[in-house]
């Protein structure tokens, strides 16, 4: 198997779409599916060395998600050697960027898209370059509104909720702050996070009308963080908690034992950002700073 160095390599960003149904997860776990898994079985199978052998390649994610959630709009990116990146295209009169993109989704199974291949610059870096994840999660509420062709990306939720009383205490825990009480601690990891944005929607109309929609953005989140959060709002949505609880659960200094983690499934990662290319290393370097004080 080769392994190359950077100067031999061209950076290539892949924008994937997968329905995390059936999938561990994203990071690789030795013998169970997972989407970095499949991902990377299928460019093993296209990038290759002169010799037709293989080439060691591995993908860098913007947000590893968790067993169960969804992305609609997950980025990576994948080193890939000159030589091969030149006969991406084949005899077919698809650009480079085509040619791979073409590749990948043939060897993927339908539960994942490879939306777009794109070069970009070295100093690119799905992780720590990004600016802003954003996630959506969808509720129903209301029986009548149960769609079976949508139940493995929605949560089906047994009481009426209050989109008023959820937004005013989704209020209370945005801006920077340390969000320990909604993490699952990783060992030297910090918690500390800018949520830009935490709100509820009723949608009146198109495919998700009817469902409550949380929008959840932030530079980046801890381990299960969206997740705790929003079944920390829907105790307090359905009025089963109030603000008061919510304070005191934010307050706690660790992991709060109160707060239920939110079902997987009615998690999709919508949507990452980056800056222009001419910020990208910059970017990187401050968010490696941050996530290693």
């Amino acid at each position: 198997m080769t392994r190359l160095d950077s100067s031999e390599v061209v950076r290539v960003r892949l924008d994937l779409s997968y329905d995390g149904t059936d999938f561990l997860g994203w990071a690789v776990q030795p013998g169970l599916r997972t989407i970095q898994g499949d991902l990377e079985s299928a460019l093993a199978r296209i990038v290759r060395d002169d010799d037709g052998g293989s080439v060691a390649v591995r993908t860098t994610v913007a947000g590893r998600t968790d067993a169960g959630v969804h992305a609609r709009g997950q980025v990576a990116h994948v080193d890939v050697p000159v030589a091969s990146w030149a006969r991406m295209a084949g005899h077919s009169r698809r650009t480079l960027e085509q040619g791979m993109r073409h590749r990948l989704d043939g060897v993927t199974a339908d539960d994942i898209t490879v939306r777009r291949a794109t070069v970009v610059p070295a100093s690119f870096d799905a992780r720590f370059s990004a600016m802003e994840r954003r996630y959506a999660y969808r509720v129903c509420d209301e029986v009548s509104l149960r769609d079976p062709l949508t139940r493995r990306h929605v949560l089906w939720h047994d009481r009426a909720l209050d989109v008023d009383a959820l937004n005013e205490a989704a209020a209370t825990l945005v801006g920077l702050r340390d969000f320990a009480p909604f993490c699952r601690p990783r060992h030297g990891a910090t918690t500390v996070r800018d949520l830009t944005e935490l709100s509820w929607e009723r949608i009146p109309t198109g495919p998700d009308a009817g469902l409550v929609v949380a929008t959840v953005r932030a530079d980046a989140f801890c381990h299960s963080m969206v997740r705790s959060l929003v079944g920390a709002l829907l105790d307090v949505g359905e009025g089963h908690r109030d603000l008061s609880w919510l304070a005191r659960v934010a307050a706690t200094g660790g992991r709060s034992g109160a707060v239920a983690v939110a079902p997987a499934h009615g998690l999709t990662l919508e949507e990452v950002t980056y800056p222009p290319d001419e910020q990208l290393a910059a970017r990187a370097l401050a968010t490696r700073a941050r996530r290693n004080p």
